[in-house]
């Protein structure tokens, strides 16, 4: 086999432009579907449908996610096992991300079975791409130094194609749409998929995974494969962990725009220059975070940042209250600093180190099948930040959360805004406590 190169590393990476439409999705659908009062939008339906039709199509997403990662364990070509999941994905991936924000507005009714068809093909797409991208990590990296090398290229690449689609749209909405909002938005999400496309054309035609994977085919079943899997402690305290995390992180990602138009009082251009600031933190953050991980440990690092995080983030609340508005700012960018670590760098790297200790301990190669469980976990904590988000986000001094469900109401409020923040704030104190629990494996040496 050959050796895997820094340039090699770098266009697997570059392969990773389908984080934008993760961040379209967590930052601009319910935003498109369930606007505020100065976005310029009109509501397509009730905030009530929204979860629903949402959650159906997370529930057909999450029977896929292991399914597809075990189907590319079991799969072999003279491609490899992974690159053609990502070559047949990519292209509907793109299609049905732009179809969103081109729903039917003769009736609630017709937006509604719009939304949970379109949400399906998307999140089952989404998986195609998603669980075999990352499963090559373990499967051309054979080393935990180059497991960690092509963890950290990714990492560089997630956190720019996610700065891009945070702070581009709003000056590429002006820019398409002027005074059209609409316009805006839809030309603004065709060109952030026109990224998402280069990036992982160059990675399908340029990474030849059988110059750097033996191409092993699992020969476990799939009942086998999952008791193999979840009889690993540190496993399922890493997927609750994550889990929990990315609840509290997808409502902190979905309320941004909220708190710059509803709590701060400014505009889109605003929502741009905290986005820089949020992301430009990270960006700053990912080396340090990146070396001190290398000397003491995912386990250390990742608590330290989910420490930050709660103290940054329980802050939010008291934005317009304790501390002037013109203070989210600086919030925003203190909240970038742990997420280099929590949001970037730890979930492929961990994720790696221990699918490759069971796949060494067990003899079942197990990547694919590991990656679609984390999937599934991913998916839960959008599933559950997706249906919850919307009703907190309308409860209000004259709606209680039981008028939130039941009626019709659809007017974003401002305590709304403040109860969804407290909301990332309980779930990262819940990751912490199962990451307090995990312990880093003592068989991926990263302090070399």
């Amino acid at each position: 086999m050959k050796k895997l190169t820094t340039k090699v590393q770098v266009l697997y990476a570059l392969g990773v432009s389908y984080a934008i439409v993760d961040q379209i999705f967590a930052q601009w659908i319910l935003y498109f579907y369930l606007p505020s009062e100065n976005s310029g939008l009109k509501p397509f339906m009730a905030p009530v449908l929204v979860s629903i039709a949402l959650a159906v199509s997370r529930f057909v997403d999450m029977i896929t996610d292991p399914l597809v990662g075990f189907l590319s364990d079991k799969y072999n070509s003279k491609f490899g096992r992974r690159i053609p999941f990502v070559a047949v994905g990519t292209i509907p991936l793109i299609l049905v991300t732009i179809a969103f924000f081109y729903p039917p507005t003769s009736s609630e009714r017709a937006s509604f079975y719009y939304l949970m068809m379109i949400g399906s093909l998307f999140f089952t797409f989404y998986t195609i791409v998603g669980a075999p991208y990352n499963a090559l990590i373990p499967e051309i990296g054979r080393t935990p130094e180059e497991r960690l090398n092509l963890s950290t290229w990714q990492s560089v690449f997630r956190l720019s194609y996610t700065a891009i689609a945070i702070i581009l749209p709003g000056i590429l909405i002006k820019m398409i749409g002027g005074d059209d909002v609409l316009f805006g938005i839809r030309g603004m999400i065709i060109f952030l998929c026109v990224i998402v496309f280069i990036g992982l054309a160059v990675t399908v035609f340029t990474v030849r995974e059988r110059d750097y994977s033996t191409g092993e085919v699992s020969n476990v079943s799939f009942k086998d494969t999952i008791g193999i899997i979840i009889k690993n402690k540190n496993f399922i305290l890493y997927l609750f962990g994550m889990m929990f995390f990315f609840i509290g992180f997808n409502n902190l990602r979905a309320i941004m725009n909220y708190y710059v138009e509803d709590i701060m009082g400014y505009g889109k251009k605003e929502i741009t220059i905290a986005s820089a600031l949020l992301f430009g933190a990270a960006a700053i953050c990912f080396y340090p975070t990146n070396k001190l991980s290398k000397k003491y440990g995912y386990r250390k690092i990742m608590l330290c940042c989910l420490a930050m995080l709660i103290v940054t983030t329980s802050m939010l609340f008291f934005l317009g209250k304790v501390f002037p508005v013109n203070f989210g700012f600086v919030l925003f960018g203190l909240i970038g600093i742990p997420l280099a670590g929590a949001a970037f760098i730890f979930p492929p790297a961990m994720l790696s180190e221990i699918s490759t200790q069971i796949s060494e301990d067990s003899g079942a190669r197990i990547e694919g099948l590991s990656f679609g469980i984390q999937g599934f976990f991913m998916k839960t904590s959008f599933l559950i930040s997706i249906v919850t988000l919307p009703i907190i986000l309308v409860m209000g001094n004259d709606v209680s959360i039981i008028s939130a469900i039941t009626s019709g109401v659809s007017k974003v409020e401002k305590t709304g805004i403040y109860l969804a923040s407290l909301s990332s704030v309980f779930f990262f104190i819940i990751s912490f406590i199962f990451y307090y629990k995990y312990s880093d494996s003592k068989k991926a040496d990263i302090k070399k």
